[in-house]
Order: C-alpha cells, then structure tokens, then sequence
C-alpha cells in the first residue's frame, strides 16, 4: 500500500475487525431465522400466502424503521446507534420461536425485521465512513462478513433445530448481543453529519435507471432465496425439516466465496461482465433447480444462484457512485431499489406460491435475473 494511502488513514485494525463483527452478527441472525422459517411454518400450519404475510410483515417492520435510523443517528451518534440497533436486533430475535399463532408470529416478524431494518442502516452508514477514513476501498469484505453469518447461523440453525426453533433462533440471539458486547469499545464517534449515516431516498436518474433495476430484482432473488430456499427444499424437494436449511446453507456459503473473491473478479472481467454472467449464471442455477426439483439438484441449484448474484450488487453500486457528482447519491438511488426488492421479493414469491404454486415461484425468478443479465450493457458507460 502506498505511503499517501497510509499517511491518510485515520481508521484503525481494531475499529475495522469492530464493524466486521457486527456485519457478522446480522448476518447470523438472519441466517438462523431463515433456518427456522420452514419449521416454524410447519408447526403453526401455515399457508404459503399465511407466511408470505408473516414475511411481508418482516418488511414492513424493516421499512418504517429504516426510515428512522437518521433520527436515532442524529441523536445518538453513529457508533452509539449502531450499537443500539445491534443490542434490538439480539433481544427481538428469539420472538418468533415464542408465537402460538400466526398473528403473535407477524408481530414478531415486525419486531424483529424493524430491529434488523435499524440495524442495516445505522452499521452501514458507520462502515461508509470507515472506508472513507481506511482510505481503501473495504465496503466488500464488510459485506463478505454478512454473507459469512449468514452461512454461520444458517448452519448453527440446522444443527439445533433438533431442539426447536427456541434453541436455534435463542443461541443465535446469544451470538448476537455477545457479538455486541464484545466490539463496543472499538466502536468510536467519527463525527458523521446525519446524511453521511442514512440512505437518502430520491428518484433516479436517468442514466441510474438499467442500474436501479438490475439492483431490484437482483436484491429480490437475493430476498426469495433466504425466506424461501428452505421452504423449497422441504415442500417441492420433500426434505426432512432438519435438512431444510441446506439450500440456504449452500447458496451462503458461495455467496461469500464469490464477495471474497469479487475484487480481481470485476479487475479482470470488468463490471458489466460481472453482471452479465454472474445473473446468467445465477438464472442458470434456478432453472436446475425448478427442472430437477430433487435435493441434490435443487441444493446445487441454489449454490450457483450465491455465486452468480455476489458480485453483482457490489458492482451496480459501484457503477452508480461514478455516475452523479456526488458518489453517495448515486450509491444510494441504487440502494433504494435494491433493497425494496429485497424487501418485497419474498412476499411476491409467496403470492405466486399461494396463487399457484412455489414452485412456479422460483421460476419466476428465472425472469427477474434474465432481465438484470440484459441490463449489463449499461455499465459500459
């Protein structure tokens, strides 16, 4: 590394591997969630359009909060927002494991998703200033830590649902809030203004548009494969409940290869590459997984949808950054799109699954990243 990068990095190794940490720990909560989602719909009896419901409460939960993550920034400073939300969102993990019937497991799910919603928020906005600060650009291996919990809790889900969704979703929590404790000191005050902390929404540009698309349905598949891989492999492929969370396991598990991985992938291929096949490919992985509805294939399916879609986003962002004369505001138009489809994805799928079937659901999919392949061409620009 150069001495000018060196000579301006205010960013420490400690406050770095902090904001990893707490990637992590997001990641494995909803990487257990997603583990439980199929036994917890087993055990209540849901529909497919009952839990789509209990999903797109998740959402709205995610969605309100989101919105007032700048306030909560603004008043508490972005470290001791993050922290606070990283706290919520351990404590409201475990509700769901608690719910008699579905309207006590949407009021969870809204708990929980408004926990997570403040969450995503306040440590991305944090982990942008950190990169800003570190004088590199990092934001992927954050994201990387994300998909990593993701893996981590899908596992540690699977291997305890033999016990119950309390004891997965309860020793996930746990992980959470230690998770928590442990980085608080090296967490510290940089000084953010409150647009620096939040994702401001505006309408695109233009030339964001292909961009802003790509991103929404990208982020939607990215959503359907964790609230709904699982539910796959159980109710299409007929796997036992506790080999369930394989799918999402496996899709996790590429997903963070692929981020770990991204930057010589977008150097040597470039970004509109990048998007053009990784989206084939992840089309590719859902199509064996629709055609060849078994556990093997379908599981291999899902793996190639992580490792199709991991570097896909990452580089939309970063194509929209240099595109506005604000680096942000473009990030942040695409980031908007993107995380509505990741909010609304799920609950589409589980329409068509309750309207048709889940199956029909997943190749619906096949759609959404064949459109996004076709948007490549603008990261030419």
């Amino acid at each position: 590394m150069s001495g000018a990068v060196l000579a301006t990095r205010s960013a420490s190794w400690s406050e770095r591997a902090a904001v990893v940490a707490v990637f992590l720990a997001n990641g494995t909560g909803i990487g257990a969630w997603a583990a439980c989602i199929p036994a917890l719909k087993g055990r209540l009896v849901l529909s497919d359009g009952a839990l789509g419901f209990v999903l797109f409460a998740f959402a709205v939960g995610a969605v309100l909060l989101m919105q007032l993550a700048a306030r909560l920034t603004r008043r508490l400073g972005p470290a001791k927002a993050t922290r606070v939300a990283a706290l919520l969102f351990g404590v409201t993990l475990p509700l769901p494991a608690f719910a008699a019937d579905l309207a006590t497991l949407v009021a969870a799910a809204f708990a929980m998703g408004a926990a997570n919603g403040l969450l995503d928020v306040t440590m991305n906005g944090y982990a942008s200033a950190v990169e800003r600060r570190w004088g590199a650009a990092i934001m992927s291996s954050f994201h990387a830590a994300w998909s990593a919990g993701g893996l981590v809790g899908a596992g540690l889900g699977a291997a305890l649902l033999v016990f119950g969704p309390t004891w997965s979703l309860g020793v996930a929590a746990a992980v959470v809030v230690a998770l928590a404790a442990l980085v608080w000191p090296w967490l510290q005050e940089t000084g953010l203004t409150p647009q620096s902390a939040q994702a401001h929404i505006a309408p695109p540009a233009v030339a964001l548009l292909p961009l802003c698309l790509a991103a929404l349905l990208c982020m939607a598949c990215e959503g359907a494969m964790g609230d709904w891989a699982g539910v796959y492999l159980m109710e299409t492929a007929h796997a036992p409940q506790a080999i369930a969370p394989l799918g999402f396991a496996a899709f996790s598990a590429t997903m963070v290869i692929g981020r770990l991985l991204g930057d010589n992938v977008v150097r040597a291929w470039g970004r509109a590459r990048v998007v053009r096949w990784g989206a084939t490919l992840a089309a590719a992985g859902l199509a064996l997984a629709v055609v060849d509805p078994r556990l093997g294939p379908a599981t291999v399916g899902f793996a190639l949808v992580g490792a199709g879609l991991s570097n896909v986003v990452p580089s939309l962002f970063s194509a929209a950054a240099g595109r506005t004369s604000v680096p942000a505001a473009g990030v942040a138009m695409v980031a908007t799109a993107g995380y509505a489809g990741l909010l609304s994805g799920p609950v589409v799928i589980g329409a068509i699954a309750q309207g048709a079937s889940l199956r029909l659901g997943i190749a619906f999919l096949i759609l959404c990243v064949g459109v996004a392949a076709a948007t490549a061409r603008s990261l030419r620009a």
